[in-house]
């Protein structure tokens, strides 16, 4: 169940700030508060989805393509055309800790792994 209170849902609507990279009319990218590598950008579409089930089952096509539209630009916005990785925690076994679907971009450098 989508939890309207949690805090991706209150960055999207503006209650709480954050640096802002890139967004259009279905997702925004901003930088992660508490980072894990060099860069660490997040990647949020602005509809009421828990998890990566939820949007890839609910989503609509504008929706998803939107997201991934925004994915794109950050990583083109952010260099890191020598790599990255892309990570989405779903569920209580994936360590999921935000119930809004989300993807934490890393890059600037190796990354090494995060299991």
């Amino acid at each position: 169940m989508y939890n309207e209170t949690n805090i991706f849902a209150k960055i999207i609507i503006g209650e709480i700030p954050c640096k802002k990279i890139y967004e259009n009319n279905y997702a925004l990218s901003f930088y992660d508060i508490n980072p894990k590598a060099k860069i660490h950008a997040i990647v949020i579409p602005k509809g009421k989805y828990t998890d990566l089930h939820d949007f890839s089952a609910n989503a609509s096509n504008d929706e998803q393509v939107g997201f991934f539209e925004v994915l794109s630009k950050t990583i083109n916005i952010l260099d890191l055309k020598n790599g990255s990785k892309s990570i989405c925690n779903t569920g209580l076994d994936g360590n999921q800790e935000v119930l809004h679907f989300h993807m934490h971009l890393l890059g600037g450098g190796t990354i090494k792994s995060l299991v």
